[in-house]
């Protein structure tokens, strides 16, 4: 039975979070989205004011906006009638962590051509 399988609860926790990182991936995937995130790691804003730097109507903001939600990325309260957003960083952290296993694999492939390059196979020889 499936069910039992104790591998299948990784691979479920594995795809939870593969989709948690699709989400933050497809929202900074877009040059507004991430204006606002931006703007918003500098201080809480309202949809109005993140809207006014674009021609955009609020209701195009608000679903940028929601897009920025759904990945974790804003959070929104509203008091009153106004709608305010704040940065939620720790979909950022996750997303790091993950660019971070690139950055071992350059770094190591770095490490390779630099020993490469100094092997004494490589040293300028008198004649030249």
């Amino acid at each position: 039975m499936v069910d039992n399988n104790p591998g299948a609860d990784i691979f479920n926790n594995m795809v939870k979070r593969s989709n948690g990182l699709d989400l933050v991936f497809r929202a900074l995937g877009d040059n507004t989205r991430r204006a606002m995130l931006e703007r918003l790691a500098q201080s809480e804003q309202t949809v109005s004011e993140l809207a006014a730097p674009y021609r955009m109507s609020l209701a195009a903001a608000s679903k940028h906006i929601q897009t920025l939600e759904r990945a974790g990325l804003v959070k929104r309260t509203v008091r009153g009638r106004i709608h305010y957003c704040r940065i939620d960083p720790r979909p950022l952290e996750r997303a790091d962590d993950w660019l971070r296993n690139y950055e071992r694999l350059w770094d190591t492939r770095i490490e390779r051509l630099v020993e490469l390059l100094r092997h004494p196979d490589n040293e300028p020889s008198d004649s030249e």
